[in-house]
C-alpha cells in the first residue's frame, strides 16, 4: 500500500490532473488537488477556480475490443481469471500514474529514464530522489576533475612492457567487440607517446596522447578489477589526465576523434555518469555521420584496409550507441534505414575469427536497436503490432544463432580452460536481447499470477489461459536468463567478470531481475531457483569488489527475494516433472548453449488480439513497480 506520507511526497512532484483557470492562462504547471487551491494561487493570494469540463474517459484497448466483440455477436464477458487480471491492472494503473520517468538529480535538475532501463524498477518501487541516488550518482563523487586544465600535465607513464600488457587487458574485454584500435595502430602511437610529449597546439598529437591514456585507464580497470583506494576506481587517474588532452568537440572531426570520443563515453558509463556517456556517444556518432562513415565510400583510390577500418569504427560506435541508449531507455540517434554500409569482414592477413566476432556482435546490436525502438517506444499502435514485432525479433535472434560460425558455437576442447572473453560478451549480448524482448510479456504473466484472487486451482499453472506463442516466448526468456547466470558464474571463476565494465553489471542485473520475478510468481523449480542464486552471487561478488551501483542492485533484489515463500516439496515435485533438467555446470555453458535454448523459433503468432493489447498496456504503465509492490505486499502478509 502507498501510505499517506508517501502519497504526499508524490503530490509535490505531480502536475494536477486539472489545471486551474489562472495556471492555464499563465501556461504554468498547476500543482494542486482539485477542488482545493493550487500552490501557486495559495502563495499569491488569488482565488483558485477550476472550470468544469466534459471528462475524457480512458479505456484500455482490450476493453474496447471486448465491447466491439459483444456488440457484434452478443458474447458474454470474459472468464473470471481475465476479470481478476483486469481489475488488478485497473487498480494499479490508478495508483501508479505520474512522473515515474523523471529522476531528480543532486543539482535539482530532472533527468529522463526510459522504460527499457532495468533500473527503472527502482523508480517504480519508490519514486523519490533518495531511492535513485545509486542509479544517477557516479561512483566517484569528487567533481574537481571535471574542470579541465588550461595547461595539461603529462602523467607518469608505466614501463613500456606494462603499457602493452594493459592494452591486451582492455582488448580482451572490449577490443574484440568494439574495434576502435588495431594492434598495429596502438604500437605505433604508443611509441610516439613514449618518444616525446604531445604538442598542446597540435590536435592530432593531443588525440593520440588522449587515446593512449584511455587505453591505459581501461587496462587498469580490467586488470585490477576492484576498488583499491579513495582516488576512484582503477584507471581513473589516467582517465582524468586523458580528458585534459581532449580537443573541443567543435573542432574538426576525424576518425581518430571518433575513436577517442567513444572511449570517453564508455568510461563515463563505467563510472555511472550515464548522462555524460549518452551525450559523448551521441557526439561521436554524429561526427561519424558527418564524415560519411555510415555510407560506403565511392572513392576508388581508398585501399581496402582503410575502407574496412572506416566500417569497423562506424559499427563499433553504432553498437556502443545502441547499447547505451537502449539500456538507459533513450531514443536512438539514427535509423537502420539511413545506413548503407557493409558489415565487418576480414582484412588482408587477418584471422577470419576476429571479424566474425565483430560481425556477430554488430548484428545483435542491430536487433537491440529494434527492441528499444519497437518494444519500449512510448507510442505503440496496437497489440497486434507488438505481437508481430516480438515474433520478428525472436525469429531474427534464432536465425542469428543458426548462422554463427562453428568457432563461436563449439564447446572448448578442455572444459577446465578459461572461457574466451569475446565469446562471453557475445553470448551475454544474445541472451540479453531475448531477455529484453520478452520482459514485458513476462511481466504481464507475473502480474496476472500475483493478482489478488488467483490462488485457486484454475490458476495452478502460470501457463493456464495463455496462448502457446506467449508461453513459448516466456520460456525462452527464462532459459536465456539461466544461461546468462551460468556464463557469468563460469567467467567469475577465472576473474573474467568486469567489476566496472558496465555491460557485465547491466546484463547480470537484468538476468537476476528476471529470475527473481519468476521465482516470486511461478511454481517452484529447482533449476530456476539455483539460477537465481547464481546470478545474485555474481552481483554480490561485484558489489564486494567496490561497485556501489551493483551493490544497490543486489540489495534491492535480495529484499524482493525475501518475499518468496518457503519451498513446498509437493508442489516442487510436480514442477520438477515439467522440467527435470538441472542447472548445467558452468563449464558446459561456454561457449555453447543449453540444449533447451538451441531451438528454432518457429511459432506463428495467432493469439488473442485482446490479450496482446493487455500486454501493450502493461508496457505503457510499466509493470516493474506493480510486480515489486505486489511481491512486497505479499511478503508483509506472510509476516503477519
Amino acid at each position: 500500500m502507498i501510505t499517506s506520507r508517501h502519497r504526499s511526497s508524490l503530490d509535490v512532484l505531480k502536475r494536477s490532473a486539472k489545471a486551474c483557470n489562472r495556471c492555464r492562462k499563465r501556461r504554468t504547471k498547476c500543482i494542486g488537488d482539485p477542488p482545493y487551491p493550487c500552490i501557486a494561487c495559495s502563495d499569491s493570494g488569488h482565488v483558485c477556480v477550476y472550470t468544469e469540463s466534459e471528462k475524457r474517459v480512458t479505456v484500455t484497448e482490450s476493453y474496447l475490443l471486448e465491447l466491439q466483440a459483444q456488440a457484434r455477436g452478443g458474447t458474454t464477458s470474459r472468464d473470471a481469471v481475465t476479470d481478476i487480471t483486469d481489475a488488478s491492472s485497473q487498480d494499479i494503473e490508478l495508483g501508479f500514474t505520474g512522473t515515474d520517468n523523471w529522476v531528480l538529480g543532486s543539482s535539482g535538475q530532472y533527468h529522463f529514464m526510459g522504460n527499457s532501463s532495468s533500473t527503472y524498477i527502482a523508480n517504480r518501487l519508490n519514486p523519490t530522489a533518495e531511492t535513485l541516488a545509486w542509479h544517477k550518482y557516479p561512483h566517484h563523487e569528487d567533481t574537481a576533475w571535471l574542470r579541465r586544465s588550461n595547461n595539461p600535465q603529462t602523467p607518469p607513464l608505466p614501463p613500456f612492457e606494462i603499457a602493452e600488457r594493459l592494452y591486451r587487458a582492455q582488448h580482451a574485454y572490449i577490443g574484440t567487440i568494439f574495434a576502435f584500435l588495431s594492434d598495429a595502430a596502438f604500437h605505433e602511437r604508443l611509441e610516439q607517446v613514449y618518444a616525446r610529449g604531445p604538442d598542446p597546439n597540435d590536435r592530432e598529437e593531443r588525440l593520440v596522447y588522449c587515446q593512449i591514456l584511455l587505453v591505459l585507464a581501461f587496462g587498469q580497470m580490467y586488470s585490477i578489477n576492484q576498488w583499491v583506494d579513495k582516488q576512484g576506481p582503477p584507471g581513473f587517474d589516467y582517465f582524468k589526465h586523458a580528458l585534459d588532452f581532449l580537443p573541443n568537440v567543435y573542432e574538426e572531426g576525424s576518425i581518430l576523434f571518433i575513436e577517442v570520443l567513444s572511449y570517453v563515453a564508455y568510461f563515463m558509463q563505467t563510472i555511472n555518469r550515464r548522462d555524460a556517456a549518452y551525450i559523448m556517444i551521441g557526439i561521436a556518432l554524429r561526427m561519424a555521420i558527418s564524415l560519411g562513415l555510415h555510407q560506403e565510400v565511392s572513392d576508388q583510390d581508398i585501399d581496402s584496409d582503410t575502407r574496412e577500418h572506416r566500417r569497423r569504427v562506424w559499427w563499433s560506435t553504432y553498437s556502443m550507441e545502441r547499447l547505451l541508449c537502449v539500456t538507459s531507455g533513450h531514443p536512438l540517434s539514427i535509423q537502420d534505414e539511413d545506413i548503407d554500409l557493409l558489415l565487418p569482414s576480414p582484412m588482408a592477413g587477418e584471422d577470419e575469427y576476429t571479424s566474425s566476432v565483430l560481425k556477430s556482435y554488430t548484428e545483435l546490436s542491430q536487433v537491440q536497436g529494434i527492441i528499444g525502438e519497437k518494444i519500449y517506444r512510448k507510442k505503440q499502435k496496437s497489440g497486434l503490432d507488438l505481437s508481430a514485432c516480438v515474433q520478428h525479433i525472436m525469429k531474427r535472434l534464432s536465425a542469428w544463432f543458426d548462422q554463427l560460425p562453428s568457432a563461436m558455437r563449439s564447446n572448448p576442447p578442455d572444459s577446465g580452460a578459461p572461457p574466451s572473453r569475446e565469446i562471453v560478451s557475445t553470448y551475454l549480448h544474445y541472451h540479453h536481447c531475448i531477455n529484453m524482448t520478452a520482459r514485458p510479456i513476462l511481466l504481464y504473466a507475473v502480474q496476472r499470477k500475483l493478482a489478488p484472487g488467483t490462488q485457486n486451482p484454475i490458476m495452478a499453472r502460470w501457463e493456464d489461459g495463455l496462448p502457446p506463442d506467449i508461453v513459448h516466448v516466456i520460456d525462452r526468456a527464462i532459459s536465456a536468463a539461466r544461461s546468462s547466470a551460468s556464463i557469468l558464474s563460469a567467467a567469475a571463476k577465472y576473474n573474467l567478470v568486469a567489476t566496472y565494465g558496465f555491460i557485465d553489471g547491466e546484463q547480470a542485473f537484468s538476468a537476476a531481475l528476471l529470475l527473481v520475478m519468476v521465482n516470486i510468481a511461478f511454481p517452484y523449480k529447482e533449476v530456476d531457483a539455483s539460477a537465481m542464486e547464481m546470478a545474485l552471487d555474481v552481483l554480490q561478488m561485484m558489489a564486494e569488489k567496490g561497485n556501489a551501483y551493483i551493490r544497490a542492485c543486489h540489495s534491492l533484489l535480495t529484499k524482493i527475494r525475501s518475499t518468496i515463500k518457503p519451498k513446498d516439496h509437493s508442489k516442487a515435485g510436480n514442477a520438477d516433472e515439467v522440467g527435470e533438467q538441472q542447472v548445467p555446470e558452468s563449464s558446459e555453458i561456454l561457449p555453447g548453449l543449453p540444449q533447451d535454448e538451441n531451438q528454432p523459433f518457429s511459432f506463428d503468432f495467432e493469439g488473442d488480439p485482446a490479450l496482446w493489447a493487455e500486454v501493450l498496456e502493461s508496457i505503457d504503465i510499466d509493470m516493474d513497480r506493480q510486480w515489486v509492490e505486489t511481491a512486497l505486499r505479499r511478503g508483509q502478509q506472510l509476516d503477519t
